[in-house]
């Protein structure tokens, strides 16, 4: 993208499965605090990235794409299993020994899961709606992730409205528990 130049929400979500996945690769390598401060930021991007993405393009994509029943529940049944195994890794936390090899399998469940959405849904989008439309959406899909949870909760529910309802609690829920975690660290640092 150049500069000037707005993103639409394709575009959007593909810089997001890139940062993702540049995120699993560094995860991969970090260690200690390193590791758990990259997997605290995994964990809040892909929160706030599928949640946005249920609540804004796959209602539309379901709606407007050929097939778009299909494609979308694939996908948000995939979406769903990730809460699961996402909720998962957080509680089983970056120090246990099996870490590692879940998060190598759950990144690429997450990696298949993108090219997926890439190579199914984004070019259906890209065809059936206008780039005016595309670029409303991108507003409308920030607009979602700023009141998106920034960790899974898996027993939400996978709809649109689902998030809609549960979505805006339990962000401000998660904000608070951040920022209480963020406070106790640099406490810890101090002393």
């Amino acid at each position: 993208m150049t500069a000037g130049v707005k993103q639409d929400v394709l575009d959007l979500l593909t810089e997001q499965h890139r940062q993702i996945k540049t995120l699993f690769g560094q995860l991969g390598r970090a260690e200690g605090a390193q590791k758990r401060e990259l997997f605290e930021e995994l964990v809040r991007l892909l929160a706030v990235h599928e949640s946005a993405e249920e609540i804004v393009v796959h209602p539309t994509a379901r709606r407007r794409i050929d097939r778009g029943d299909s494609v979308t529940g694939q996908l948000r049944h995939e979406e769903d299993g990730a809460k699961h195994e996402l909720a998962a890794l957080y509680d089983l936390g970056v120090d246990h020994p099996d870490f590692d090899r879940r998060l190598a399998t759950f990144a690429e469940a997450v990696s298949a899961h993108a090219t997926r959405e890439e190579t199914e849904e984004f070019p259906s989008l890209r065809r059936s709606l206008s780039a005016a439309q595309l670029g409303r959406m991108a507003g409308a899909l920030r607009a979602a992730e700023a009141m998106a949870p920034t960790r899974p909760h898996p027993h939400t529910g996978e709809s649109a409205q689902a998030n809609l309802l549960a979505g805006p609690p339990l962000a401000i829920f998660d904000r608070m528990r951040d920022a209480v975690r963020d406070w106790r660290e640099r406490q810890q640092g101090e002393d």
